[in-house]
């Protein structure tokens, strides 16, 4: 593979296990008249998918990133999803306070992808 593929694809690879991952711990939240057993059967199916992607994901990041530097993109990316997904699918605001808190987030992150 190019190490530009090579660079690119676990990024990629994350964001994409990331949405499924969100869906399978908060999507059943808009559905709360489901019962729980349902829900949590279905968090599971969609954890699945989510770990067919993590997994490789991080397998081949490791050749390109440090470990750090892929749990630190690998939340990074998961408040990005999160903060779509509360507003696109649970219609809950993002106020100033959670941009600011992700903002502190990202400016620590930063200092992990630091040479």
């Amino acid at each position: 593979m190019s190490p530009t593929l090579n660079a690119l694809l676990p990024p990629l690879m994350l964001i994409a296990s990331n949405v499924f991952m969100t869906f399978a711990w908060y999507g059943h939240l808009k559905y709360k008249s489901a019962p729980l057993f349902i829900a949590i059967l279905a968090s599971w199916g969609i954890a699945f998918l989510e770990y067919c992607l993590a997994v490789p994901a991080n397998r081949l990041g490791s050749e390109v990133y440090s470990t750090a530097q892929l749990k630190t993109m690998q939340e990074v990316i998961t408040l990005v999803v999160f903060a779509g997904f509360s507003a696109f699918w649970l219609k809950e605001a993002i106020t100033l306070n959670h941009v600011i808190g992700f903002v502190l987030i990202a400016c620590g992150a930063a200092f992990v992808f630091r040479a």
